[in-house]
Parts: C-alpha cells; structure tokens; sequence
C-alpha cells in the first residue's frame, strides 16, 4: 500500500511540473518541426490522457519496467542497476561510521550526564543537525581538496586506475576480491570525504537518541535494583542501559539510512560520484520523468527493505517488542 501510494506521488509530481519534456530534451531546430515533437512524445508515452500514463506506467512497474530514460536512451532498471551500487557504498560507509561515533559519544554523554563531556555532546549533535549538507560538502571539498591537497576531490578512483572486475559494485569490496589493494586504498581515500560529509549529517540525530535512549535504561527499577546490589557502574551502564537503548538505536540508524540515501544528491554531484544521486540530479534537470519516477520508486523500495531489516533487529534485541 506505501509503495501504491508512492507511485501516485511520484507520478502525480512529475505530471504537474509546468514544462513540457520536449523543450528541455529537444533542439531548436527539432523543437520547430513538429513531426518530431509529435515523435518523441509519442516514443515516451506523453501524448496519452494523464490516467492512461499511469495505467501503463503501473502496469510496467509490475513487470520490472521503469520506463526509457530520456537523456541517456537505456531502460532506467539498466541505468539504476549501474548507478546504484555508488550510492549504496557510499551510504552504507557514511552510515557505519555515524552509527559508530554517534553510539560511542551517545554513551560517554549519558554515563557523565551534566558534566563536560555531555556538554560538549549536545553541541556536536546541535551542529551536525543544524549544518546544511550541500554546505559541508563545498567547504570540506574545498578546504581538504583544492587547499591543503589531503584527499581526493572528485571520482570514486584515481584518473589512471581502471575499476576492480565487478562483483558487487562495491569498489573497496571487488578490489579486495580482485586481490588488488592499490585500487582498495584508492576507492578509501575517495570514500572518506563524502562518506564524513554525509555521517555529519546524521550524526547528531544518532547521538541524541542514544543519549536520551540510554538514560531512559539507565533511570528503569531494573537499574535501580542492580546498583543496590553494588554491580559496578559500567557493568550496570553496558548490561541495562545500552542494551536497553539497543531497539531505538537500530530504529533511528534505519531512518539515517534513508535520508542519506536522499542526502547524496547533493554530495554525489558535488564530488561527481557517479551514483543514483547524481543520475537523480541530472534527471531533475533534463526533466527525465521517467528516470525522476523509477528513482522514487527504487530508494523508496530500499528504505522500506532498510526498515523491515531493522524491526527484525530490534525485535532479536528486545523481548518485549517479540511478545507485542
């Protein structure tokens, strides 16, 4: 039913934009005969009733078809198949490392409540949720790149390294399966930048939440009782805290997971990435309906997929979501 929903969406979106395909993806010259106007509304459907449109474009959906891409000419499923192997390593790293240092911080923060380091904490998260991310990108792209020359700017490889043979579009994965290690120290130092731009983002939101989700354990009769029985602080604070804290955790990585994945639009075409986010950008602005619609389609296919994996975590952490 959500992703019934999201094709109406999706699709109603794209019908509503107040310019026409042809003028955006059509010469002056064709644009002036109008046979071939007629031709290229014809070839991509744009001449039926809006109703029709949909019809036909739900019923390819049903069969695995997302329609032809009209700035590159190939079936948008062929062209999402290529690019989103890019986005997800970059979404799947940025999410792991502020997954990491957002759990870690959150703990410190909670364990020393109203001192220093939980001080420091809630500015650290307030910044990273209030910087734009389009913003950290152009200012890490600038300062670490074209100043001080620290790591690469652009690319997910060097200009003179060919990609690893494909097995899973992971670049870091398929170089060390290649066995080729100067390709996967490549593929890193082109992953850290972007990669830390987009965990800043989402960083704060982590940290808060397993800051507030710890305390919560933290302040149970459970935990009460365990330091009556004089269980040392950090056993208490890993045994009853984190692992309380655990199902929110999960919850709020899967949703971090999914605005990365909307995240990246600005950060893949920033550092020309070559991903889903950089075909959604160019499809926004070649007015590509069909890419525009099979991308919704897809990321809102994986966050559902992401947040499905995620119940089932939470469920395997905590019994009571189990016996609910």
């Amino acid at each position: 039913m959500t992703l019934f929903g999201i094709t109406i969406v999706s699709f109603g979106i794209s019908v509503l934009v107040p310019v026409r395909a042809e003028t955006v993806n059509l010469s002056q010259q064709a644009l002036a005969n109008p046979e071939v106007v007629a031709a290229f509304r014809a070839k991509f459907g744009l001449d039926l009733p809006i109703w029709e449109q949909y019809l036909r474009y739900l019923g390819g959906l049903l069969h695995g078809d997302l329609g032809l891409s009209q700035q590159t000419g190939n079936p948008v499923s062929a062209d999402l198949a290529n690019y989103a192997p890019a986005t997800l390593e970059l979404v799947v790293y940025a999410t792991l490392m502020s997954l990491v240092a957002g759990v870690v911080f959150g703990i410190i923060a909670a364990a020393m409540r109203n001192r220093w380091p939980d001080h420091l904490a809630r500015i650290v998260s307030l910044v990273g949720v209030s910087l734009p991310t389009y913003w950290l990108a152009l200012v890490g792209s600038t300062f670490f790149f074209r100043q001080l020359g620290w790591l690469p700017g652009s690319g997910r490889l060097d200009a003179t390294m060919m990609p690893p043979p494909r097995v899973t579009g992971f670049y870091t994965v398929d170089s060390l399966l290649a066995g080729q290690f100067d390709v996967f120290q490549s593929a890193v130092a082109h992953l850290v930048l972007p990669a830390s731009i987009l965990a800043i983002s989402t960083l704060g939101m982590i940290l808060r939440f397993t800051r507030s989700s710890v305390l919560d354990g933290l302040g149970t009769d459970a935990v009460k009782a365990a330091k009556v029985k004089g269980l040392p602080t950090h056993r208490v604070l890993m045994r009853y805290g984190v692992r309380m804290a655990s199902s929110p955790i999960i919850t709020v990585a899967a949703l971090s997971f999914g605005f990365l994945l909307a995240a990246t639009v600005y950060v893949e075409q920033i550092f020309s990435w070559g991903g889903m986010g950089q075909y959604a950008y160019r499809a926004s602005t070649n007015l590509d309906l069909s890419a525009i619609t099979g991308i919704s389609v897809v990321v809102a296919v994986i966050f559902l997929l992401v947040n499905f994996l995620a119940d089932l975590l939470a469920s395997a952490f905590d019994p009571r979501i189990r016996l609910q």
